[in-house]
């Protein structure tokens, strides 16, 4: 999860603490609903894609990209948003 952390440390200041808190809270969320004990990668992902705001998308991805994090293999972008 290192990496999450620093997508999440490339994000503007103003933005960062409550980008960080709400991937967090719906990783957490995901894993809870697939009955995991802990996060993984892809509710990290799927918080991701499913918290931030589209106009913030083109970024996210970069972000994403730059850190070597493959969103694709959990089917993300989807189709419904453009990036």
């Amino acid at each position: 999860m290192e990496r999450f952390k620093t997508v999440i440390s490339k994000i503007p200041l103003f933005h960062m603490g409550i980008a960080e808190n709400a991937v967090r809270v719906k990783a957490e969320e995901n894993a809870r609903l697939r009955g995991a004990q802990r996060v993984e990668e892809k509710d990290v992902v799927s918080a991701f894609f499913t918290d931030v705001p589209i106009p913030f998308y083109s970024i996210m991805i970069r972000l994403l990209d730059q850190n070597d994090i493959d969103y694709k293999k959990y089917g993300f972008p989807e189709n419904r948003h453009t990036c």
